[in-house]
Order: structure tokens, then C-alpha cells, then sequence
């Protein structure tokens, strides 16, 4: 036994040397490079030697290892406090969701990326704990070159961009992976092979960033390991094989990064066997063959033995602590029970197909004077707009400034609110799952109400899709109608610039009356149409809180 311990002991020296010989290699070398290169690079250098300082190479597992090392490197470039939805929107606003995937950027508009990234930050974060711009934005910039741009070009690709700032931020794994999906997907919902590989390319470069490349490599078949080529690839089923359990090898750091960063303030009040620290944070390890040897993180991923505990033992990884009365009581609640306890699945189901946005090219868009829209007028007084001249019952004005006012508000953020509220509506409306208990119409089972409520659940529900099918033929009628009478209207107006004797023509001066009757007829409809819409979208709200609160709502316990 104390020769087996023996050659155990010195097996783990031989790794730990060969790896620290590497890494050591792999640090000078990038140490000497950064020595070469001008100035702009010393905080990457600092970054180097800091992390070779935090002795992380002794970790005996190669996840492990990888995830300390990309969490020093989070943290160090403050990404930790800049979430996923932060990252998106400065893509946004920097026009990099506009630009291919392949395209390539300039170091000066990278460093404006990751300065507004750092600015927006500031903004959230109280005056005390704002981070340092220039010196976070050198550091990202700088370890983001020399991990996508091995050439110096000084030029990196859009899509290293958005896969490393997502990958390296903070926010959960699962949003993380759905932004990716739709980074590596086509408009049918289904995952294109190639830009698949391409992802994998891509995030595996920041494992080699930390000198862990020859634990996690990219190879050309690796896509195939993971995903049949030949079938289709929804995003659940891309959810479900990134995030099981165990994932894929490849990338099993990266839901280990998200664990880091969870457990790093979960304090367990107990001593660690192996080094005797108490109160000790991060994971916690438990033999399961010795009786209560607990471990800490540090003395388990360097591979510490105490007494009779060795390394090949079987141990269990804990994230969290509770006391051993709360854990009889838990067990005493659980053998209580009568019927088991469901297991909750974890990653929620997303809809496969893109949702379709409507044409709303046809709709008619409301008066700009605010009381036509439900508004008070005395409240947009103040404004720089002439209430008189956006009034369009006024009888000083002509008909070229109504049409024109009609053209400038077209689209309008209230047809976008109905056609966005109707979309989600008639998705609910499909994922309602839907039984023939009764004869004469199919009743949904809306997460176990009474079949009543769901009937009237649906019943309004059709009677909305048939108000917005109602609405939307009135408008197109009035926008036929109104076109008509512009042209007519103009044929007058020529008619009148012509000949000006026709003004004392009483059969056109009435046909002119007749017009403008006509026009305010349509401005009325037009009025009593925006009233209907705004009954509507006040009726399509409440049966969208509805629908939503039937969703997660328990079904009742059948004896």
C-alpha cells in the first residue's frame, strides 16, 4: 500500500512538471513577443505574469483549470459585471448586427466596441464602484488580439468578436447559447453545419488564449461527434446537448465557468481535512469512502491526500452547505411523502421556427393630433409642434398637407404594440394543448382551469382575431377611399388653377363641399376606428396576462 502511494504520489510530480515545463515555455514565449511588440501591449503582459502568479497550472484537471484560468481573465478585464443582454446591445449600437460574420474590423473600431461596453457599464454601477475604462478596454483589447489575430494583422473577424465577448461575459448559460443559435442558424430555425464548426473554432480559441490548447483543440470532426450531419438541429435540441450533463468534451469549461462564478461567495462553515482551513469558499468535495472527509477546492484540484484518503477515491462535488439537522429533516419530508416529487426540467423549450413578423404595409395610420389619440391636448402645448397645423379637422388646411401628414406617420409604434401582442397571442393560442371533452367544440386544458374558463378563453380569443380581421378591412377601404379623393381633389385643384372662372361654378363649388363632407365623414370613421383599436389592444393585454397566468399555474391534484 505504501509503494502504491509512493508511485502515485510521483506519477502526479511527473504530470505536474511536464505541465508546468509547458506552460512556463508557453509564458516566456508570449513574455518575449509582448517584449517586442510597442507599448500597447503591457497590459497583456501584466495579465501574463499576474495569472502565472495565481500558481493555476497546478490543478491537476484540465476543465478545472481552463475555467480558473478564464475567470481570472473575466474578472481581471471586469466582464463579470457586463451581462450578455449589455454585450447585445453594444453590438447594436456599434452596427456590428448589421455586418457579416466573415467581415473583418480594425483594431480602432474594436477599441470603440469595448470603450462604449465599459462606459455603459459606468452608467449602471454607483460612483464608488466604477471600473477603470482605459485600462479594462486595453487589456480586453490586447488578449482578444493575440488570441484571434495570430498573424498581427491587426485586423479581427466580426464573429470572433461576438462569440468571444459572449462566451467571456457574464449572464446565464442559457441565454448565452440561444444568442449563439441565432448567430449559427438559418431563417428556417435549423443549424447550418458550417457555421456550426466555425463556432467551435471560434470559442476554442479562448482555451489556447490561456495556453489549455492541448486539452481543448479544435479537429474537423468534431461537429460530427456532437451532431449527426444529416439530421436537423432545432434550437432545444441544441440546448439539450450543450447543456446535459455531461455536455460535450470539448466544451465542458464552459458551463464549469458558470459554476465558478457561482460558488465563489458560498461560504461552508466547516474545517477541510486536508489543509485544516476553515470556513472555506467555492466548492466543496466529500469522500465517499472515507467517513466525513471533507475536502476544499484548492486541496482537491491539486490532488492533497491526508491519512487514509487517497486520490483514487470517489468524491462528490457540492455547491452549497446544510447543516446536518436540516438535512434529516429533508430526508424525514421526503419519506413522508406520499406521491414523489416531479423533476423540474431545467432548460425550458423554445419555439423551433423564427416568428414572422406581419405586413402591416396596408394599415392606416392614426391622426397625429394627440386628442385623436386618446391623449390630453393641454399636455403637448408646450411642444414644438403646431397643434393647428397637425389638426387635420381644421378647415384652413388643404388636402396636400393631410396626405402628406398621412405619409409621415405610416408606421406607427401602435400598430407595431397590436401586430407584436396579436403575434404572441396566436403563439400561446398554438401551444395550448387542446382535448375533444366535449361533443359540440375542443375545450384547451389551460393549465388545469375549469373548462368553462377555457372555453371563454378561447371564444375571445377568436373574437379578437375576427376584430383585427375587421379593422384591418376598414382600413384598407379608407385608404382606397382617400386616394381616390386625392386624385380627384387634384384634378380639381388643376382644373380650378386653369380656368379661373370656375370659381363661380355653383354645381363644383358644391361638389367641393360635398368633398370636404366627405373628407371629415372619413377623419370621424378614421377617429372611431383608433377608439375600437385602443379597446382592443387594452382587451388583447388582459387576455395575454390571462393565457400567461393559465401557463404556470399548477394543474389541481386529481384524487
Amino acid at each position: 500500500m505504501r509503494k502504491d502511494l509512493l508511485v502515485q504520489n510521483f506519477a502526479w510530480s511527473l504530470v505536474h512538471s511536464i505541465i508546468e515545463t509547458y506552460t512556463k515555455s508557453q509564458y516566456s514565449k508570449s513574455e518575449t513577443i509582448m517584449g517586442e511588440e510597442a507599448a500597447s501591449g503591457s497590459e497583456h503582459h501584466r495579465l501574463l505574469s499576474e495569472m502565472r502568479a495565481q500558481n493555476l497550472d497546478m490543478i491537476r484537471f484540465a476543465s478545472y483549470r481552463t475555467a480558473c484560468k478564464l475567470r481570472f481573465v473575466q474578472k481581471k478585464a471586469n466582464l463579470h459585471q457586463v451581462d450578455i443582454w449589455n454585450v447585445i446591445e453594444a453590438f447594436r449600437e456599434n452596427g456590428l448586427n448589421t455586418l457579416e460574420p466573415q467581415m473583418e474590423v480594425n483594431v480602432s473600431r474594436l477599441e470603440t466596441l469595448i470603450s462604449s461596453l465599459y462606459h455603459n457599464l459606468n452608467k449602471r454601477l454607483p460612483p464608488a464602484q466604477q471600473v477603470h475604462v482605459e485600462s479594462s478596454s486595453g487589456l480586453l483589447l490586447n488578449w482578444l488580439l493575440s488570441a484571434y489575430s495570430a498573424e498581427n494583422t491587426g485586423k479581427i473577424r466580426v464573429f470572433s468578436i461576438k462569440v468571444a465577448l459572449a462566451t467571456m461575459c457574464a449572464g446565464k448559460l442559457m441565454d448565452k447559447l440561444r444568442y449563439i443559435f441565432s448567430q449559427i442558424s438559418d431563417g428556417n430555425g435549423q443549424l447550418v453545419v458550417w457555421r456550426f464548426e466555425d463556432y467551435l473554432r471560434e470559442v476554442l480559441a479562448l482555451p489556447a488564449a490561456v495556453f489549455e490548447s492541448p486539452s481543448f483543440h479544435y479537429s474537423s470532426d468534431l461537429s460530427s461527434k456532437i451532431f449527426v450531419g444529416s439530421q436537423k438541429v432545432t434550437v432545444n435540441d441544441f440546448m439539450d446537448t450543450m447543456m446535459s450533463d455531461p455536455g460535450p468534451a470539448c466544451l465542458v469549461w464552459l458551463p464549469l465557468l458558470h459554476r465558478l462564478a457561482g460558488v465563489e461567495s458560498v461560504v461552508h462553515p466547516i474545517t477541510c481535512d486536508a489543509c485544516h482551513r476553515e470556513n472555506f469558499t467555492g466548492f466543496r468535495y466529500r469522500c465517499q469512502k472515507c467517513h466525513n472527509f471533507q475536502m476544499c477546492q484548492d486541496c482537491f484540484w491539486r490532488g492533497r491526500i491526508f491519512g487514509s484518503h487517497t486520490n483514487e477515491h470517489e468524491v462528490k462535488e457540492y455547491t452549497s452547505y446544510k447543516s446536518p439537522s436540516k438535512q434529516i429533516g429533508h430526508t424525514l419530508r421526503k419519506s413522508f411523502r406520499c406521491v414523489p416529487e416531479k423533476g423540474r426540467p431545467n432548460i425550458p423549450r423554445f419555439p423551433e421556427e423564427p416568428e414572422k413578423t406581419l405586413n402591416l404595409s396596408h394599415i392606416v395610420p392614426p391622426s397625429p393630433l394627440p386628442s385623436h389619440n386618446g391623449f390630453p391636448e393641454s399636455s403637448f402645448m408646450s411642444t414644438q409642434f403646431d397643434v393647428g397645423s397637425m389638426d387635420s379637422r381644421s378647415t384652413t388646411r388643404s388636402p396636400g398637407k393631410y396626405s402628406s401628414s398621412l405619409d409621415s406617420s405610416r408606421y406607427d409604434d401602435e400598430h407595431r404594440l397590436i401586430a407584436r401582442y396579436a403575434a404572441r397571442l396566436a403563439a400561446e393560442a398554438r401551444t395550448v394543448p387542446r382535448h375533444s371533452s366535449r361533443s359540440s367544440m375542443h375545450i384547451p386544458d389551460l393549465g388545469g382551469r375549469a373548462p368553462s374558463e377555457g372555453s371563454l378563453s378561447l371564444d375571445s380569443s377568436r373574437v379578437q382575431r375576427e376584430l383585427i380581421a375587421q379593422l384591418e378591412a376598414k382600413n384598407k377601404e379608407i385608404v382606397r377611399e382617400i386616394k381616390r379623393l386625392k386624385i380627384q381633389q387634384e384634378l380639381e385643384n388643376a382644373a380650378l388653377s386653369s380656368d379661373g372662372s370656375s370659381a363661380d361654378n355653383p354645381a363644383l363649388m358644391s361638389e367641393l363641399r360635398a368633398l370636404r363632407q366627405r373628407k371629415d365623414e372619413l377623419e370621424g370613421h378614421l377617429s372611431s376606428l383608433q377608439d375600437s383599436r385602443r379597446q382592443l389592444m387594452v382587451q388583447l393585454e388582459g387576455l395575454m396576462k390571462l393565457l400567461k397566468a393559465s401557463s404556470v399555474s399548477p394543474p389541481p391534484e386529481r384524487h
